[in-house]
């Protein structure tokens, strides 16, 4: 793959042979007394423009206590709103999906599950904003080609339905894995399931939801 971006602001521009992936900056909370930051993240595809997670646009009583600060993706000038095709969720987590409503008609893509224990567990999410009028999910389970070199692969620990982007070009394999893992070291030494499924990947980097820059192998780690 070519440029896996390191411009934390823009929208990359539909230009590309080969898909590249852009972190985008859009929010901070306070997590055990530091800022936390929220990354989504764009693919820039050949066929389509992907958003993996769509973050938070508002602040929530729910979630006072992080202390959210905003800067969502309707309000970075930079960002074209209108020119995403296609939505994935990895979660559904207020942090991952309070955007959600921003892409009405877009296909948002979750795992089936993830979907189920949104819309049925208490203390899970923020419903108002998994539901949010005019959201139109795509449901899939299991393993799903979303468009060639870019796949949807289930990963669960973090929730039952957690799932992570997996694109592959030019002889790379980037991960976008939300909160597949949160810390670098959950990759280092993987503890769950969906930990040990992304180091199976054999991943030249992997794009968290929370940390400002991809984690990248430096030996080798027992399956």
């Amino acid at each position: 793959m070519g440029d896996s971006g390191t411009d934390q602001g823009a929208t990359p521009r539909r230009e590309a042979s080969t898909p590249t992936v852009t972190p985008v900056l859009v929010a901070e909370l306070l997590a055990d007394g530091d800022r936390m930051p929220v990354y989504v993240h764009v693919i820039e595809h050949p066929g389509a423009r992907v958003l993996v997670d769509t973050g938070l646009t508002q602040r929530h009583p729910a979630v006072e206590d992080m202390d959210p600060l905003l800067t969502p993706l309707s309000e970075q000038a930079d960002f074209d709103l209108a020119g995403v095709d296609v939505v994935v969720n990895t979660h559904l987590h207020f942090d991952h999906c309070g955007g959600n409503h921003l892409f009405t008609g877009k296909p948002v893509y979750v795992q089936r599950q993830e979907l189920d224990d949104a819309r049925r567990q208490d203390d899970y999410t923020i419903r108002e904003w998994v539901d949010a009028p005019g959201v139109q999910y795509v449901p899939v389970d299991g393993p799903h080609e979303l468009l060639p070199g870019v796949r949807l692969v289930p990963t669960p620990g973090h929730t039952r339905g957690s799932q992570v982007v997996v694109v592959e070009a030019a002889g790379r394999t980037i991960v976008i894995a939300g909160d597949t893992a949160v810390f670098f070291d959950e990759l280092d030494d993987p503890r769950t399931e969906g930990q040990r499924l992304v180091r199976g990947l054999d991943p030249d980097e992997v794009w968290l939801a929370h940390q400002h820059e991809p984690w990248r192998p430096t030996g080798d780690v027992d399956a």
